[in-house]
Formats: structure tokens, sequence, C-alpha cells
């Protein structure tokens, strides 16, 4: 299992935009979301910033666990 430097920066390179884009999305569902960021309280934007960084982390766990257990 060893991963070159263009792996691992793809990894998290891609797995950073779709979880954001998962984030983004679910908050929407949720409308937890207002068309300006100085619209929203403290409390959505929290959430939000806790979706993205939460669905960022699985994302690139979940490619991770794909690209280098394909690579074994």
């Amino acid at each position: 299992m060893s991963a070159t430097l263009f792996e691992i920066l793809m990894i998290i390179a891609l797995g950073t935009l779709g979880g954001t884009c998962f984030g983004l999305l679910i908050g929407y569902a949720a409308r937890l979301q207002k068309t300006r960021w100085s619209d929203m309280t403290s409390r959505q934007k929290s959430l939000n910033c806790a979706l993205v960084i939460v669905c960022s982390a699985a994302c690139i766990a979940e490619l991770a666990w794909y690209v280098l257990g394909q690579s074994a």
C-alpha cells in the first residue's frame, strides 16, 4: 500500500470538493441556508460549517479506502 503524493493530493482535493457539495446540499435541503451569509444566524452558520467539515471528512475517508484499497 504505497500511495504516491499525487494520489494523496487527489483524494484530499476530490473529497473536499465532494464533501462541500454534499454538506451544502444537505444544509439547503434542511433549510439552514439563506441567500446571504449575513442573513444567517450564528447557529445556522455553525451548522453549515459543521456539515461541510463532516461530509468532507467522510468523502475523503471513502475515497482513500477505495483508491488505496485498489492499489494493494
